[in-house]
């Protein structure tokens, strides 16, 4: 037993190419957890349909069970099927996906998105990362719940070693694809109200977003 729940004794690491890649949609399918680079830092993800896989995912960060995680998925079709998209969502989504921007959605109604995932909101953050390895992911399993690799209130994982350092048996399956490009969290806007606004500053500048609203003749509140 390890101090964030039930887990294996070593995680399995693999490179993070097409056969690893296949490795981890398998042990991702059998409800284990999988750590994987991004476009930003490394993260760690779970099959949405998994029994418990949610509750384990908390349990392997030590993450306070109110703090709602964020949907990763492999193109907008897939985005749309969990959230609904206002048109500045839409034409954020457009312009910045795939990359280091989090549209924070009204749940779409059909999704039927369990309470734990979204901390109780009605609302559900969701991405499409700009890193080929969790949108093939997603592609195979649905949108995905991925946070990031590392203990709550520590550093962020970087590359493969410091997700190991931080998370070690609590996951089953490390993807290794080397450094981080971005190193930096994804910026995340609320857009489930009238006027979007920022939550998070990160990897898309205020500006950038501020000048594509702007130039539509859609408002904003930032």
């Amino acid at each position: 037993m390890t101090r964030g729940g039930r887990g294996p004794t070593r995680a399995r690491l693999l490179p993070d190419d097409e056969i690893g890649r296949a490795a981890a949609i398998e042990v991702l399918r059998a409800g284990g957890l999988v750590a994987m680079p991004t476009d930003t830092v490394y993260g760690v993800g779970v099959a949405l349909d998994a029994k418990d896989g949610l509750a384990r995912l908390f349990a392997a960060k030590d993450r306070p069970l109110d703090r709602a995680i964020v949907l990763l998925a492999a193109d907008l079709e897939q985005a749309a099927s969990v959230g609904v998209f206002s048109a500045a969502a839409r034409l954020l989504a457009e312009r910045f996906w795939p990359g280091g921007l989090t549209l924070v959605l009204l749940q779409a109604p059909e999704a039927r998105l369990p309470a734990e995932l979204t901390g109780g909101a009605a609302t559900i953050g969701v991405r499409i990362p700009d890193h080929e390895s969790p949108r093939s992911l997603a592609r195979a399993l649905g949108p995905m719940p991925v946070t990031s690799a590392n203990l709550s209130g520590q550093p962020d994982a970087q590359d493969a070693s410091e997700v190991l350092a931080q998370l070690g048996p609590r996951v089953n399956l490390v993807l290794d694809g080397g450094r981080a490009r971005g190193g930096i969290p994804s910026t995340v806007v609320d857009s489930s109200d009238e006027l979007p606004r920022i939550l998070r500053a990160g990897a898309i500048s205020t500006a950038d977003l501020a000048a594509v609203l702007a130039a539509a003749g859609l408002a904003h509140a930032f």
